[in-house]
């Protein structure tokens, strides 16, 4: 029996303090999945801890057909795209700015090249975030996350042919608004 089995079967129990141990274990993972998803610091928090909540509350129902954490992220995933849905637009460029510099500056950079470093992440995430929903999640999943298409598939509940369709359009979108965006400097110099 792995340890996830173990802390869900305690959890069931009524030892809730086993699920705090699923919760540790999981909420940096999930955050950073999340925050990819939705390109939000603050948003990514409440719908990590609004998704702990919700798995906590069903817990019961975990099949445990799949991994722990892909129900857990597959209950995240579907809080962010409600909370996505309710708030349009997405992302604003001080948004962006406020949760791209979190990351220390590398000491064997130039002050120039962490400029660019961080314009360019801006830039990537800014494109992500214009990117249909279907499309971000499997793109945040697959690069960022590191998912096998196979584990991707069984997140998002589709079949592996959709998620390669999904990912290569996502990838042709990404690359179109970063050529767009890098044409744009141009101009603007």
């Amino acid at each position: 029996m792995s340890d996830d089995a173990q802390l869900i079967d305690l959890t069931l129990e009524g030892h809730s303090e086993a699920f705090g141990q699923l919760v540790l274990k999981y909420q940096d993972r999930l955050f950073n999945t999340i925050f990819h998803v939705v390109g939000h610091a603050e948003d990514a928090r409440d719908i990590v801890q609004e998704a702990m909540v919700q798995a906590f509350l069903k817990l019961d129902s975990f099949r445990r057909h799949s991994a722990f954490y892909t129900w857990l992220y597959r209950i995240a995933f579907n809080v962010a795209m409600t909370h996505q849905r309710r708030r349009r637009p997405t992302v604003s460029v001080e948004r962006m700015r406020e949760t791209c510099n979190r990351e220390p500056p590398n000491d064997e950079e130039t002050p120039a090249e962490n400029v660019e470093r961080n314009e360019c992440r801006l830039q990537v995430r800014q494109a992500i975030a214009q990117l249909a929903e279907e499309y971000r999640a499997v793109l945040v999943l697959r690069e960022i996350d590191g998912c096998c298409y196979d584990r991707i598939a069984e997140v998002l509940d589709l079949p592996v042919g959709t998620v390669r369709s999904r990912l290569h359009r996502a990838r042709l979108q990404l690359k179109e608004t970063l050529k767009g965006m890098l044409a744009g400097e141009g101009v603007q110099d």
